[in-house]
């Protein structure tokens, strides 16, 4: 086939992304600079009061720093978890190593709303890791249930798989005959972790990062799940007010936006080849 009549086949894929991105990202970025009632321009007003005054709101600088904070903690604490367990499975020798990969991939598979619901009643004091407990006659109740401690833990169990993920596509396209020639040299094992392996594998993990950051940090249902509504983020602002301010909503949702686009480029930055998202 020609390859400008298979080039044609590509149309109705830029047709349906400008219909259902472009299209809503234009009116989004439209609507934050004006105030209008809804979708109605009628009577619509010009204004900058979205971007320069709404934003220093201390309930929206609030949000931003309970993102932020929630965010950065998940990130810190995935990694920490994840690259281990990342490392581990692409040096084992186990035959199978997509059964593992399965295991970790299958409760994304679930309902989110579910999912958060299952984690809600577990760390709360009537779970069952609580009534294990007691049977045993320990009287440690483990409820973290509408707490910061338990948006965390659940922020880390849904988003572990982001992490090791890209990092293990990473570590098991590395040239192993790298780390030999670096044993050979004299290197310790410690040593040529810091010195190779990981300068090596630095796309997966920052790949994993942006994966694990970005919906933590825009996320609204583990928050008001697992924090019992008591934690503003951004994303439970945006949540809360797109039915009565949309256009305040909209200015919210593009600076997501510009955050998202200016992490993608970063990532294309140190994986030009696109290798940890393989």
């Amino acid at each position: 086939m020609n390859i400008k009549k298979l080039g044609r086949l590509v149309w109705p894929y830029l047709i349906w992304l400008f219909v259902l991105v472009l299209i809503p990202l234009l009116m989004m970025l439209v609507l934050s600079f004006f105030e209008t009632r809804g979708l109605n321009f009628d009577n619509a007003v010009f204004t900058m009061n979205h971007w320069f005054q709404d934003l220093r709101d201390p309930s929206v600088l609030k949000a931003l720093e309970n993102s932020f904070t929630f965010a950065g903690t998940t990130v810190i604490i995935v990694f920490l978890i994840g690259y281990p367990m990342a490392y581990i499975l692409a040096h084992s020798s186990f035959a199978n190593k997509m059964i593992i990969l399965m295991l970790t991939i299958i409760p994304m598979w679930s309902n989110s709303l579910l999912r958060n619901n299952a984690l809600r009643n577990l760390l709360s004091d009537a779970s069952l890791v609580n009534d294990l407990l007691s049977r045993i006659g320990l009287s440690f109740i483990w409820n973290v249930k509408g707490t910061e401690t338990g948006i965390i833990v659940a922020l880390v169990l849904t988003y572990l798989p982001f992490m090791i993920l890209p990092i293990y596509t990473v570590l098991e396209k590395m040239d192993k005959n790298l780390i030999e020639a670096s044993m050979d040299l004299g290197a310790s094992p410690v040593r040529t972790f810091f010195k190779v392996t990981f300068p090596l594998s630095i796309k997966g993990v920052v790949t994993g990062v942006i994966m694990v950051f970005l919906p933590s940090f825009s996320g609204f249902a583990v928050p008001y799940i697992l924090g019992d509504g008591k934690f503003v983020l951004v994303g439970t602002i945006i949540e809360k007010s797109y039915n009565y301010n949309i256009n305040f909503v909209s200015t919210l949702s593009i600076l997501l936006v510009v955050v998202i686009f200016f992490m993608i480029f970063f990532v294309s930055k140190v994986d030009k080849e696109g290798e940890s998202f393989l």
